[in-house]
């Protein structure tokens, strides 16, 4: 008798210490932090089911008014009849620190804006998630790099994002002069993350924006975009 209430306890105490253990690797597990995600493969195709202008050759670039820096708001009809560049960015992605520290970026910036082109590097992430900053971090984070860009637009609840279908940092769009989106996709044909790549990288969006001065037809006006998914 007393061996079996012995046996009993026992398997009751090794019950509710496996219980216990399981208990605590469960709040282990929940206080891990997510790992930076891994380099993301462009999808074929955007996200939205509904055509946009990343994948809509004759769409034109969806109405918009938004926030920069200064708390001016910037309307693309105020720039109808000018090129116009948006660049989708997000300062602790590391394809867009690629661009960045090279000064492939600004570089392209400065040398279109000496010839007309509005450029607009447009931050859709939402609060909270990464990429996302306050007025005076931007500024900072600007300054900081040389950005060159007309201005930094905040669409902090996506909806022009969406509206253009914008999938990775760097999207690139490139609008002409009659509010036609005339490029859409990669900043360029290297999908690393390497600094050391853009040196020997195909351009689309110079090229896109050198057919577009001169008047002529973007002979590649859609390639996959590569990069970190914009953080909607």
């Amino acid at each position: 008798m007393n061996t079996a209430r012995k046996t009993s306890r026992t398997t009751t105490g090794l019950t509710a210490l496996a219980l216990t253990l399981a208990a605590l690797g469960m709040v282990a597990c929940s206080r891990q932090t997510e790992p930076e995600p891994a380099e993301t493969p462009a999808p074929t195709e955007p996200v939205a089911a509904a055509a946009t202008p990343a994948t809509d050759p004759t769409a034109s670039a969806p109405a918009f008014a938004l926030p920069d820096l200064d708390g001016q708001t910037r309307s693309l009809s105020d720039y109808r009849g000018q090129i116009v560049v948006l660049e989708w960015i997000n300062k602790d992605c590391p394809f867009v620190r690629k661009h960045y520290s090279t000064d492939n970026m600004q570089t392209l910036q400065r040398s279109y804006a000496e010839q007309g082109v509005i450029w607009f590097a447009i931050c859709s992430s939402a609060p909270g998630e990464q990429g996302h900053f306050d007025i005076p971090t931007w500024q900072k984070r600007a300054e900081d790099s040389r950005m060159a860009a007309t201005a930094i637009l905040l669409d902090t609840d996506g909806v022009v994002g969406r509206a253009y279908g914008a999938t990775h940092t760097p999207h690139m769009f490139v609008i002409n002069a009659e509010g036609h989106v005339v490029y859409a996709g990669a900043i360029d044909d290297d999908r690393s993350s390497d600094p050391a790549k853009v040196a020997g990288a195909r351009n689309f969006v110079a090229e896109a924006l050198d057919a577009t001065l001169r008047g002529e037809a973007v002979a590649t006006p859609r390639t996959a975009p590569y990069g970190c998914t914009v953080k909607y």
